[in-house]
């Protein structure tokens, strides 16, 4: 049987694994469109940080790894995909045949729609190649400008600062990480940032992006500023890489749609990690979660599927942890909330801690966290096992670090209810 798997990234390599340890005379094939080995997009930030070499992303560090598990390499794209006939057209020629099919092929970054994009020294920060370019900008004392404070912002944004760069932020949302922090703990990460020196403007949009002065860039901001930069970074956000698919028969939405367990609206055909709009049987929704944890659990889910082991997933995990310039956050589950849902939040403006609990009826179901770290275990416990808390979450909504004490006795009444039901 031979399984093909688009993507060369951690699903891809995860599942191309663990198909070889059950199925060690099947034929795999695993597409990647970049000429490095198997790399981990994460590690880049720390690539630039100087804490690691380029060989310190790749995901497998053997040079004869894929060799020695039968895992053939291909440096290619996808250019289209038929499901009826069981193909795909690659960009650089030719049709590969395949009886499995997993899409692993992650997201790619947007596009900034603005004049001036596409000049010389303004880069994105998603693959080798481009971090190579950056470092050849971003020495110390260069004048960096880096739109987009989101998730993957906030960690380029501590690379920058370790090459010791003078940084300015741009953030159209109302305050930092708006994807993942409310406003109490989006403004507190801000202020952070800004006590190191980073120079931060949120409900700010660039304009536009033009020639400055002895090669340089001026970047023209919505607040009237212009600020003079050496190096623009984009750092907007990304899309699921599924373009390729358009015509193929297979169901996407935001995502490459799937059931529980990863397999697409056609048999045999899967999709994992970032382009997976995957089904959390949990919320009893589609959901895209672009975490690697999220990645490998759906790579494993589907590789099993695809030797005919079934295997479902049981969940989407929504959880992020972020560490920006040493300040830990996080966020958990429905962090924004439900309608006619309560919360209860607390915040420490001078050490920097801050905590938010969102509650649907009696049950935990988001937060957010910041410096609070002790509590991420008890956090997530709560909030995936949906306990009825009864009478604790008063106590919660009173002190929202009760969470331990909460914690230890429902999981005690759970577990003691479920002795004597047995």
């Amino acid at each position: 049987m031979r399984h093909v798997i688009l993507g060369n990234g951690p699903a891809g390599v995860i599942a191309a694994e663990a198909i070889r340890r059950h199925k060690p005379d099947d034929e795999i094939v695993l597409i990647g469109d970049e000429p490095e080995p198997p790399y981990s997009r994460m590690a880049i930030p720390y690539l630039l940080s100087g804490k690691i070499d380029e060989a310190g992303t790749y995901l497998r560090k053997g040079v004869d790894h894929y060799p020695g598990h039968r895992i053939a390499l291909r440096c290619d794209r996808a250019r289209a995909v038929d499901a009826a006939a069981r193909t795909v057209t690659l960009q650089k020629g030719g049709q590969l045949p395949f009886d499995r099919l997993l899409i692993a092929t992650g997201s790619q970054p947007a596009k900034l729609p603005i004049p001036g994009a596409d000049l010389a020294g303004v880069h994105p920060c998603w693959t080798l190649a481009d971090a190579r370019r950056i470092a050849q900008r971003a020495v110390r004392s260069a004048r960096v400008l880096q739109i987009g404070a989101g998730f993957i912002g906030c960690i380029i944004l501590e690379a920058l600062a370790n090459r010791g760069v003078s940084l300015t932020v741009v953030e159209m949302g109302d305050r930092m990480v708006p994807r993942m922090m409310g406003q109490g703990a989006g403004g507190m990460i801000k202020r952070w940032v800004e006590s190191k020196g980073i120079k931060v403007h949120t409900s700010t949009r660039v304009e536009a992006i033009e020639p400055g002065p002895s090669g340089a860039l001026t970047v023209r901001l919505s607040n009237g500023e212009r600020v003079v930069s050496d190096l623009v970074i984009s750092a907007t956000g990304v899309t699921p890489n599924i373009a390729f698919l358009a015509g193929s028969g297979v169901a996407c939405k935001q995502g490459v749609l799937t059931d529980a367990r990863l397999q697409t609206n056609v048999a045999g055909i899967y999709a994992a990690g970032d382009c997976a709009e995957a089904f959390d049987a949990m919320l009893g929704r589609h959901v895209i979660s672009a975490i690697q944890p999220n990645a490998a659990d759906q790579a494993l889910c589907a590789a099993m599927n695809m030797i005919d082991r079934p295997s479902t997933l049981k969940c989407v995990t929504q959880i992020n942890v972020l560490d920006t310039l040493g300040l830990i956050s996080s966020s958990f589950g429905n962090w924004e909330g439900v309608a006619g849902g309560d919360h209860a939040e607390r915040q420490d403006e001078r050490n920097f801690r801050f905590i938010r609990l969102e509650f649907d009826g009696d049950a935990l179901v988001g937060a957010n966290t910041i410096g609070l770290t002790e509590h991420v275990g008890v956090i997530r416990g709560l909030i995936q096992s949906r306990v009825p808390l009864g009478h604790w979450k008063n106590q919660l909504m009173a002190d929202p670090l009760a969470l331990s004490e909460a914690y230890l006795s429902t999981a005690q009444a759970q577990a003691s209810w479920g002795l004597k039901a047995a």
